[in-house]
Parts: C-alpha cells; structure tokens; sequence
C-alpha cells in the first residue's frame, strides 16, 4: 500500500470511528462520562508569594549574581534588584520562574551552568 492509500485508510477510519462516536451520544441518552472514559484536570499552579529575601534564597540555590539571576529569568539586574530591596514584587511568571527553580534545584542549577559562555 502506498503512503497516499494509506493516508486515505488512516483518514477513512478516523472518520468511521468519529461517526460512531457522534450516534453513540445521539443514540443513548446516558451521560457522555458513563459511556466514555472522561477526565478533568486541574493543575494547581498559583505561584508563592515571593518577599525580598524569598528572591534573594531563590538567587543563591543557583549561586548567581543579580545580573546573571536576572539573564536566566529574562529580566534585567535592576529588576532583580528592586524585587531583593522590596521596591518592587516579581510578576506572576516570574515568581512560577522561580517556583520551578525552588522545586528542582539541581535540574536548574545545571540548566544555568549549560547556558554559561566563557569570552
């Protein structure tokens, strides 16, 4: 069989099994989640809150600098710096960022020394 036959056969059968699919649901007047494996997810994913010396533990798991700190999360250094002197809070995503960092330290810490290039 050639790779367009078989393009048709895989297309034809998706469309069989989508059409027994839809008069299944028309058909039976029971739940979809009773007749068919239905899941939910939910990830709970709401950052911590991250006061200036929450940043500051989190920089130095990676044993960076504020500048370095700052070029891993995408930010610059004066970001970093207001975030560690209370100027300022960390976005949402920068405090996800830094929720990761916190969850798998060594992952990240080797992330960052991979990233290093020596001029």
């Amino acid at each position: 069989m050639n790779t367009q036959n078989r393009r048709i056969s895989i297309g034809a059968t998706i469309v069989q099994r989508l059409r027994h699919f839809a008069d299944a649901l028309k058909k039976d007047k029971v739940a979809v989640s009773q007749k068919f494996t239905c899941r939910t997810i939910r990830l709970e994913l709401t950052p911590a809150a991250y006061n200036p010396a929450l940043v500051k533990s989190t920089r130095n798991v990676l044993k960076a600098s504020q500048s370095v700190f700052a070029a891993f999360l995408g930010v610059s250094a004066q970001t970093v710096k207001a975030w560690e002197q209370g100027e300022n809070k960390p976005s949402e995503m920068a405090c996800r960022f830094m929720d990761e960092i916190r969850h798998n330290p060594e992952y990240w810490f080797n992330r960052l020394t991979q990233a290093i290039v020596v001029k």
